[in-house]
């Protein structure tokens, strides 16, 4: 069975999520073990609240380190919602804070001029192109978003997906092996778990 470890560095609704995973027929470990987490066939990065301090918590753990390693060995890495915020270098949330900088690129406040902030509900998220993360679901497709801030990356060849509330924000992205979504696919019914059953597939370890 294809493991998944979920990163608990404290900041993250990690039980929806492991169900999720188990769902959709992995093993899930909810863990921040370096040695589980180096023995799992894809990596979940999960994330709510403001991300400097998640980033504070990620270091204090050394999973920054971590997760460098495990993409640098080709291990499929699947940013949510601010774990997905996580993954690029900068914020400019609370006074700025430096990211993992898997992907390049700052995350910065919804331009959303006369919408409440943070944008809470379903939203269609429209796909630039293929991907074996977004394989077999609609375009667009619509998933639950609940954030304030969105990437903003320095490379549009990493964008996936984007979404509108005010204006446009990148919802998807997809460098392999790195992934990142900016919505909650645990709370997205069946194209949530679709998408997280993409993932799970990528993660599926080679036969030799």
């Amino acid at each position: 069975m294809t493991r998944i470890a979920i990163l608990d560095y404290g900041m993250g609704n990690l039980r929806s999520v492991a169900k999720a995973v188990e769902h959709v027929g992995a093993r899930p470990d909810v863990t921040n073990d370096h040695g589980l987490v180096r023995r799992a066939d894809g990596v979940v990065l999960p994330g709510v609240g403001a991300m400097p301090k998640a980033m504070e918590r990620v270091r204090a753990l050394e999973l920054d380190e971590l997760l460098r390693e495990r993409v640098g060995a080709g291990v499929p890495l699947l940013g949510l919602c601010m774990g997905m915020q996580l993954l690029f270098e900068s914020t400019t949330e609370l006074g700025g804070a430096e990211g993992i900088g898997l992907l390049e690129g700052p995350v910065e406040q919804l331009d959303a001029p006369g919408l409440k902030v943070p944008h809470i509900g379903w939203n269609p998220v429209r796909w630039r192109r293929p991907s074996a993360l977004n394989a077999r679901l609609p375009n667009p497709c619509p998933f639950y978003h609940a954030n304030s801030f969105a990437p903003r990356p320095a490379h549009a060849d990493d964008v996936l997906g984007t979404a509108d509330y005010g204006g446009e924000f990148v919802s998807a992205v997809a460098r392999p092996p790195v992934y990142g979504v900016q919505f909650h696919p645990e709370k997205s019914g069946p194209h949530g778990l679709s998408l997280l059953g993409n993932f799970v597939r990528a993660a599926v370890p080679a036969v030799a």
